[in-house]
């Protein structure tokens, strides 16, 4: 191979990126088809001689060769927060006064805006990311002479997405997910040509941050639903669900075919404060344009409410021009640093909010109304309606809130109704048209005992949610033990919620420390159970003793803590023991905790009943408590650690651990860890459905280790590691 051909293959992939660019995101382009596909097949050609010069940043290499057998699950290097929703101009001032007012509790006096101290706002739902850590405070005097306040951009009705480049290069992209962990689905992202294989940059920084949103423009979407019903398959509600189904695509072939677009709107440069990248968010949004990357056009900059009033107005109606989906806009505050000082609420960045516009609404009727016990007890009365289409889905029930909606609404069951969807998920009754109403409409009254188990039921003077205080109800403890086997907490396989019925009605399971006393001799007397499944069923549970403390305080399903939040308060409370001790200003002190979090936890703890739970998952060998900083320094630090200087490879599915997970634990004992198996491999650790790796690793003689067999050697470790006052518990 000489010189002039590595050089043409260099100045191929230059050339073609330069022209997908100007193509996919500038709109405009600089060369002709038959010109790029010339130059293409050259490369290709070179690249097929020369496998060597091959590239995973080569515009060849968009498209993988084989379908991917699974998705792995991947925790992102930075979270992805949602944002709040706002449905009116009002709630938009409320959200305003909301921040001022944080400003205001930081100590500091000052006007921003047109807006007065008002109240922070808490609910919606919509995809958005930005780090976590805060700077030092400023003061408020440095953005007294901001000129711009607000940008304003369309919020895309698609999937949001993680992407990571490291030195330049596409290394993953993965779905939001819960928001702390995702999907890969890196060899889905890089069909998408709005997205860089490359960033558009000499001297790139080792690790670039990109947020956005994939979306399928409404043409492709129609065409799309035009070749399925030719094709007798079942057509894709709208855009967003076909999208979302895209690039969960096990075959990058069958996504690239679906042309999916895409927006950046979020950028971070670990290693460097965001303002020596850019002071602002209009500037974070010219960086990712400089990068290499679409961004959406139709952004303002406002100076205040009220012109953010009239970019909403205005795109109310261009929004129906759009070649996309756009269901409302994003209003972030501008200043960088000032985002950085405001942070976030247990859920939300307090510096950015969605403006959502008007659901979609249909009427519907009334056929009977219902009440739901949740696991925190609360009664939540339901609608059930006659079936009705509503946002590209059937919807046959919807909330009621509580009694205090219910009669604010005057609800009768035979009333005619709007109905909507909440954020476009919940469905929920609007209105009543009581010029519909029936002669024998019946009124409805929430009951004064629970529906479940009889017990008197209360409603807290201030609180609008009447609960069942009874902790031994069903309702509670099978709410409970689902959300205690999801997939974000223990993660049980084969816990459903008819086995949970059928556990507690038979009065096998009485609380979620009993699950671990299930044997199967017991789950034999019970229907549909035979040996098999019984012996999975207790297989899986015992598995659900490896998870992290972290999913185990999600577990728990104390008010307020979510996946993220759980995850954030085991990093600075790495034992249960800690956490349960902790003061509610201990508790409030952590980054992204509020007040209101604190007191629910500090309240759960203070319970007797919960106290003897905690004692029991103990007892039961669950993980109540992660390595400290000590105690993995020492574990890393200790000469007789056998991982010490070794090399590890994963490969395959392992029975309990995700692959990141076994990466964490081998590099916390001392070990390193590679994708690639070669003869300066130690170990492979193998799980089902291994490929290559284990091929290569057996023709090298590479030591293989199976998943119990690893967490042998990192006991090893635990056991040798001094002891430290903390109250956490060394590695399993």
């Amino acid at each position: 191979m000489t010189p002039e051909i590595q050089q043409r293959v260099q100045q191929l992939r230059q050339k073609l990126q330069e022209a997908s660019y100007a193509y996919y995101v500038l709109d405009n382009p600089v060369m002709e088809d038959a010109v790029y596909d010339r130059l293409y097949r050259e490369l290709q050609e070179l690249e097929t001689q020369y496998p060597e010069l091959v590239t995973s940043d080569s515009p060849t290499q968009r498209i993988g060769e084989r379908p991917a057998s699974r998705f792995n699950s991947v925790r992102h290097n930075i979270p992805l927060y949602s944002l709040e929703n706002a449905f009116n101009i009002q709630e938009l001032e409320d959200w305003e006064q909301g921040w001022q007012r944080q400003l205001k509790g930081d100590g500091e006096m000052g006007r921003w805006g047109d807006g007065e101290m008002g109240r922070e706002g808490d609910k919606g739902d919509c995809s958005d990311s930005q780090l976590r850590t805060p700077l030092a405070q400023p003061a408020l005097g440095a953005y007294s002479k901001l000129r711009t306040l607000y940008v304003c951009e369309l919020k895309i009705d698609g999937s949001a997405i993680a992407l990571t480049y490291e030195n330049g290069t596409l290394v993953r992209g993965a779905t939001r997910g819960d928001g702390v962990t995702g999907e890969d689905i890196t060899q889905n992202v890089r069909t998408i040509r709005a997205i860089p294989l490359r960033l558009h940059l000499e001297n790139p920084p080792p690790l670039v941050e990109v947020r956005g949103e994939a979306f399928l423009p409404l043409d492709v979407f129609s065409q799309i639903n035009q070749e399925r019903s030719q094709a007798g398959e079942q057509l894709f509600a709208n855009p967003r669900n076909a999208a979302a189904g895209t690039l969960r695509q096990l075959d990058s072939r069958i996504v690239a075919q679906r042309r999916l677009d895409f927006f950046a709107y979020t950028l971070h440069v670990p290693g460097k404060e965001d303002i020596e990248v850019a002071k602002t968010q209009w500037e974070s949004l010219e960086v990712l344009q400089s990068f290499g990357f679409r961004v959406n056009p139709n952004r303002k900059r406002c100076q205040s409410l009220q012109e953010v009033e009239e970019y909403y107005d205005d795109w109310n109606t261009g929004r129906l021009n759009l070649p996309y989906m756009t269901d409302g806009v994003v209003v972030k505050i501008d200043s960088l640093a000032l985002q950085q000082q405001l942070g976030f609420t247990q859920k939300f960045p307090r510096w950015a909010v969605a403006l959502k516009y008007p659901a979609e609404e249909a009427p519907t009727r009334v056929e009977h109304i219902s009440v739901n016990v949740g696991r925190t007890g609360a009664l939540t009365p339901l609608a059930h309606l006659q079936p009705v289409q509503l946002a590209g889905t059937t919807v046959q029930r919807a909330t009621l809130h509580n009694s205090d909606r219910i009669a604010q609404l005057d609800i009768r069951i035979g009333d005619t109704v709007i109905v909507r969807k909440a954020g476009e998920i919940i469905p929920e009754v609007v209105r009543v048209l009581p010029e519909l109403r029936p002669a024998k409409a019946q009124s409805f009254q929430m009951p004064s005992h629970c529906p479940v188990c009889q017990q008197p039921v209360v409603k807290p003077a201030g609180e609008a949610v009447t609960r069942c205080i009874n902790a031994s109800c069903p309702a509670i403890l099978k709410a409970a033990l689902v959300h205690w086997s999801g997939r974000d907490a223990l993660d049980i396989n084969g816990m459903g919620e008819k086995l949970v019925e059928q556990l507690v009605d038979k009065g096998v399971v009485t609380s979620v420390a009993t699950l671990y006393d299930l044997t199967i001799d017991r789950l034999l007397t019970l229907e549909r159970f035979g040996q098999k499944s019984a012996q999975k069923l207790v297989d899986a549970i015992a598995q659900s003793k490896n998870q992290p403390w972290a999913r185990v305080l999600y577990g728990l399903g104390i008010r307020h803590v979510g996946s993220v939040n759980a995850q954030t308060l085991t990093e600075a409370f790495p034992s249960v023991d800690r956490l349960a001790n902790a003061s509610p200003a201990e508790i409030e002190s952590v980054y992204g905790i509020g007040a209101e979090i604190a007191q629910a936890i500090a309240r759960w703890f203070q319970v007797p009943s919960n106290q003897d739970l905690i004692s029991r998952l103990q007892a039961a060998g669950l993980q109540l408590a992660d390595l400290t900083p000590v105690d993995k320094q020492s574990a890393i630090s200790s000469a007789d650690s056998p991982l010490k200087g070794k090399t590890f490879v994963v490969t395959g599915t392992l029975p309990t651990l995700k692959r990141d997970e076994a990466k964490a634990l081998i590099q916390q004992a001392g070990g390193k860890v590679t994708d690639s198996v070669s003869a300066k491999t130690d170990y492979l650790v193998v799980g089902a459905d291994a490929g290559s790796k284990l091929k290569k690793a057996e023709s090298l003689g590479v030591t293989q280790l199976s998943e119990n067999e690893l967490l042998a050697l990192i006991k090893q470790i635990a056991v040798s590691a001094p002891e430290t006052t903390t109250g956490a518990r060394p590695l399993p």
